[in-house]
């Protein structure tokens, strides 16, 4: 019985680390970043090829981004992204990229686009 309570008043010792909104979900179009964040808002960032990195301050204080294109994808993707830009629809296929969601305590996420198939 005594273990239990000096096990009680341990854990009640122990600092609870505040956590704030966190990043649930990274889209990428050829002109946006959308992210879905845990308190049910959405952060959009417009021409993010201007700036691939930079800071979320006005949606999420204290986070920073990061986004690296794939330069030369798979072949199939070549040959997919060649045929849509020659069918007009320039800007249909979101670009393959790695995005990286950095929080305040150093924190990373990181997020595929498009994401995996099965998911």
């Amino acid at each position: 019985m005594r273990f239990v309570l000096v096990c009680l008043l341990l854990g009640a010792c122990v600092p609870v680390a505040a956590s704030g909104p966190t990043v649930r979900e990274a889209r990428l179009s050829d002109t946006m970043l959308t992210l879905v964040v845990s308190d049910g808002s959405i952060c959009r960032l417009r021409n993010w090829p201007a700036a691939p990195s930079g800071r979320l301050d006005v949606c999420l204080p204290g986070h920073s981004y990061a986004v690296r294109v794939v330069e030369n994808p798979n072949v199939l993707r070549q040959i997919w992204t060649g045929l849509t830009s020659a069918l007009g629809a320039e800007g249909a296929v979101p670009p393959m990229a790695e995005v990286v969601i950095t929080d305040p305590a150093g924190g990373r996420r990181v997020f595929a686009s498009p994401p995996p198939v099965g998911e």
